[in-house]
């Protein structure tokens, strides 16, 4: 698919400028926090367009300038249209990676579970710190989480866990377009608290990540094609959530995918959420076949937590983490695990763009 043209872009924002200057755009939450996405998506394309262009008139008139000055002047004026149109190059360039196709759902909030693995008890304790790592960075980034769904493990980890992740305000660059690189397998090297003899062991967690499309995704469910369970809460929570039949789990029957959730007090709001969860999860399986059909180079998930399998390993002892998908190498672990994710995020998106503009 073809990058957009400028003019297309501008008349776009044009437009989305107009409609969200409407009162009655704001009735319909959804739809302008939509189009309040989109707004902010293009923002820096229209910002980068008309620096350009701003930069080319300036040349323009330096040049005339050179052109019509006497001896006194007109070195003056050289130097300022050569400054110019060293400029402009860099500019071009910038444009033209603003304006290949971005990930349709970068600004998009996002749904994450992370699973156990291989490796028992410590297997679920990794799960656990990368829980913590990513709260943390979504801590520091001012996005809102909520726990949807936790299986804990007996020494405080957990089996299984389904986050939701927001941003508080539609923006461009939304959870997805950060956290969107860590699904896959996640490899640990340490010594476990389990382990007597001081032994290193390598264990796995796996992440997936789904884009949150909620209700505005673009899935039918039919009703006769679902399983809906009731059951007694077991996480924390109020009396409420511990003593009621609140907790809702949601069988779609057609793909086997199960989700669950009992963060909410009422049976009903459960059931909501899940719904939602739902959709993103097949909104998630749609996007993948469709990208499977049209390339066989896309970035895949993790099918299973297997320790050979991976896309990123935790080294302890020596305190590094390894991102194998770009060579990516640090020795900052213990920060990385309190959520400082920026850097190797910051090299997975710079890989992102490259391959994007090398398309």
């Amino acid at each position: 698919m073809t990058a957009p043209s400028v003019d297309a872009v501008l008349a776009e924002h044009a437009e989305l400028e107009l409609r969200l200057a409407d009162p009655a755009v704001h009735a319909d939450a959804a739809t302008a926090r939509k189009l309040g996405r989109r707004y902010s998506e293009i923002g820096p394309i229209v910002a980068a367009a008309r620096e350009l262009a701003a930069t080319r008139e300036d040349l323009a008139v330096a040049r005339e300038l050179v052109a019509e000055a006497g001896a006194d002047l007109d070195g003056a004026f050289a130097e300022e249209a050569a400054a110019l149109a060293a400029r402009i190059p860099a500019l071009e360039t910038r444009l033209a990676e603003l304006l290949v196709r971005r990930d349709p759902h970068d600004g998009h909030d996002v749904l994450l579970e992370v699973k156990s693995g291989e490796g028992g008890e410590e297997s679920a304790l990794f799960a656990g710190d990368l829980v913590r790592m990513y709260l943390r960075y979504a801590e520091r980034r001012g996005w809102k989480t909520e726990v949807l769904d936790a299986v804990p493990s007996d020494l405080g980890g957990y089996k299984d866990i389904t986050l939701s992740v927001r941003s508080r305000e539609p923006v461009a660059d939304g959870v997805w377009s950060a956290l969107k690189f860590e699904g896959g397998v996640h490899r640990v090297q340490r010594v476990p608290v389990t382990e007597s003899q001081g032994r290193i062991h390598t264990s796995a967690a796996g992440v997936l990540v789904y884009p949150d499309t909620g209700e505005t995704a673009g899935i039918e469910i039919d009703e006769n094609d679902l399983r809906i369970d009731v059951f007694r809460s077991s996480g924390h929570g109020g009396q409420s959530v511990n003593t009621t039949d609140s907790a809702v789990r949601i069988t779609h029957l057609p793909t086997g995918v199960v989700v669950s959730c009992q963060n909410e007090k009422s049976q009903l709001q459960n059931r909501n959420r899940a719904m939602e969860v739902l959709r993103s999860r097949l909104q998630a399986l749609a996007d993948e076949a469709a990208a499977a059909q049209a390339s066989d180079q896309r970035r895949s998930q993790v099918r299973t937590v297997d320790r050979s399998e991976r896309i990123r390993t935790y080294n302890f002892p020596e305190n590094r983490i390894s991102d194998h998908r770009v060579g990516y190498k640090a020795h900052n672990l213990s920060a990385v695990l309190d959520g400082d994710l920026d850097d190797v995020l910051g090299a997975l998106a710079a890989a992102e763009r490259a391959e994007a503009v090398g398309r």
